[in-house]
């Protein structure tokens, strides 16, 4: 099975990993992370860097052509810049991201690009410290928006913001994410409230959809669809219509999911395989790693998980499960 392409029962190739290499994080956004009192998985639980670059390789030798370094968040790893190092080596990988809180970016951005790291998703969801504060519970928007500046200061391409609107609470700032990407040449993309916080905050009445964004937006500022973008991809990209840089993005997961296209798989940072950001079941891997398996055994593992790869996920249609990890547990 090894080199042999990861293609699910739906006829859908596997060409994107998310890894997360953490489940710690320095914020507590409450649709992330389960309040205060967590248990983080035990140190000796996670795969090693060298095991993440390992598995990397295999599933790079199965057709994964993109990777992108998760949390928590990951800039609280140890030796990341190594990974950074060790993943943009494998042959095959064409697309190397990190998707980051910010908050320790600003003194990481130079060494993470010099190591590899081509372009940055930056999770923000308020430009407003006492809003930011509401929702990751912790004081460092300062912090944010200084790694924003050293990340394009450092020459990543395209930097990438994105934020979930949830009504009555950071909404009336999406006009304000707006002007950022039209004036920093950014790409805004606005996220749909997912269920997968604990606790009930999420609704369909705290939720946006990404159509009434998009009306919205297209009140003050002309958009047209960026029909460059490659199908697979989970966001919805505009150009503005009057020619200023910059994009906006709408990732509409719950109200227009975009499973039929989906490609991507994740690995978890305690050496799972999840085939769906929304899956009930996980496929280990770490247990046959760490008791010698060989790279062909360990690709057959990633070709068992990738078969049982869900048709969808079910938020809409009255069949959903919550996961039993929180976000910050998936990787987000």
């Amino acid at each position: 099975m090894l080199g042999a392409p990861l293609i699910d029962r739906y006829g859908r190739k596997i060409e994107s990993m998310r890894i997360s290499v953490t489940d710690r994080c320095d914020l507590r956004c409450f649709y992330c992370i389960p309040g205060e009192e967590i248990e983080w998985l035990p140190r000796e639980e996670l795969l090693t860097l060298e095991e993440m670059a390992r598995l990397s390789r295999i599933a790079a030798e199965c057709g994964v052509r993109k990777l992108r370094i998760t949390g928590g968040e990951p800039l609280l790893r140890r030796n990341l810049d190594a990974l950074i190092r060790s993943l943009a080596a494998i042959e095959g990988i064409d697309s190397l991201a990190l998707t980051t809180n910010a908050t320790s970016l600003a003194k990481r951005a130079d060494s993470l690009y010099a190591a590899g790291l081509e372009r940055v998703n930056i999770s923000l969801d308020s430009l407003r410290p006492e809003t930011f504060f509401r929702l990751a519970r912790r004081d460092r928007l300062d912090q944010v928006l200084a790694g924003i500046d050293a990340a394009a200061a450092a020459g990543m391409r395209p930097i990438r913001i994105n934020t979930v609107p949830i009504r009555g609470i950071n909404d009336d700032e999406i006009l304000d994410f707006v002007e950022m990407a039209r004036e920093r040449d950014f790409e805004c993309r606005f996220i749909e409230f997912m269920p997968l916080e604990r606790g009930a905050t999420w609704g369909p009445d705290r939720m946006i959809p990404g159509a009434e964004l998009r009306e919205r937006i297209s009140e003050v500022h002309a958009i047209v669809a960026d029909e460059s973008i490659h199908p697979s991809q989970p966001s919805r990209d505009y150009r503005f219509a009057d020619g200023a840089p910059g994009k906006v993005g709408f990732i509409d997961a719950v109200s227009q999911p975009f499973c039929r296209q989906c490609n991507r798989i994740r690995l978890t940072a305690d050496g799972k395989i999840r085939t769906c950001l929304f899956s009930i079941d996980e496929i280990d891997l770490i247990g046959p790693l760490r008791a010698g398996a060989s790279d062909e055994e360990l690709a057959c593992i990633f070709h068992a998980a990738v078969a049982r790869k869900e048709q969808k996920h079910h938020i809409s249609d009255g069949l959903f499960i919550k996961p039993d990890r929180t976000m910050s547990a998936i990787g987000g």
